[in-house]
């Protein structure tokens, strides 16, 4: 069985999670849903030394402390570059790295991943955006979008300019990933593709492991969880 070590992307907390774990321990697995300082149930610290460093020791904090192995980490959107760098560090622990319609860094050893301010941003936070959400989350509706607007946390601004380095060690880290067809990045992705081959032929092309298609928005832990967590426990088995 695996431990997955659940990283949610900007603005989420540990609650974004909830209705994926419970299909995950259903199946034996245990989940770890990580927040980084600053967000979601962590968002009342203060940000001035807040930085990718922090979430980084956020997540080695709760794989060291539980003493994790067989690990499958799942980074969602920016938080790609956390669950890559983490790997990075404990290659030994980690049985697979799954990217969650997220951020993808080159096998390169040279600083990678700093975003440019997309979203407005407020002193050292960015605030959720809701034309993000009318763009990239179209299902979200009803309930599920009250959800996400009561409980949505502004981002560390660090976290999306502070870029990652990754070592040679990386290179044995196993990734997957999880694209979610509503959402900005699979269609980035096949646009990358030369040709015109079927969409799962490009991403064969283009992606370094399996990979599994929701049809959602970005926000699957919300509006497809079982779904979500079905995905996942294929692309470990």
């Amino acid at each position: 069985m695996s431990a997955f070590v659940l990283i949610p992307g900007a603005w989420l907390g540990a609650w974004a999670w909830e209705e994926v774990i419970a299909p995950l321990e259903k199946e034996g697995h245990a989940a770890y849903p990580v927040v980084p300082t600053g967000m979601g149930e962590k968002a009342a610290v203060s940000l001035e030394d807040v930085g990718m460093e922090t979430a980084i020791q956020d997540v080695l904090e709760v794989i060291k402390t539980n003493d994790l192995e067989n690990v499958v980490i799942v980074g969602h959107s920016f938080a790609g570059k956390v669950a890559a760098a983490v790997a990075d560090r404990v290659p030994e622990r980690v049985d697979r790295l799954i990217y969650l319609d997220g951020f993808t860094p080159e096998k390169i050893g040279t600083p990678q991943g700093s975003f440019p301010d997309e979203f407005p941003v407020e002193g050292l936070k960015v605030p959720f955006p809701e034309e993000f959400l009318r763009s990239a989350g179209k299902d979200v509706r009803g309930k599920d979008r009250e959800r996400l607007l009561s409980n949505a946390t502004a981002c560390p601004v660090r976290y999306f300019r502070d870029p990652i380095t990754l070592s040679k060690a990386f290179d044995s880290v196993r990734e997957a990933y999880v694209y979610c067809r509503g959402g900005d990045t699979l269609s980035w992705l096949l646009s990358q593709a030369s040709g015109n081959p079927g969409e799962d032929e490009a991403l064969s092309r283009i992606l370094r492991g399996p990979h599994r298609i929701i049809d959602s928005g970005h926000w699957p832990m919300i509006t497809r969880p079982l779904e979500l967590a079905e995905s996942l426990m294929s692309l470990t088995r």
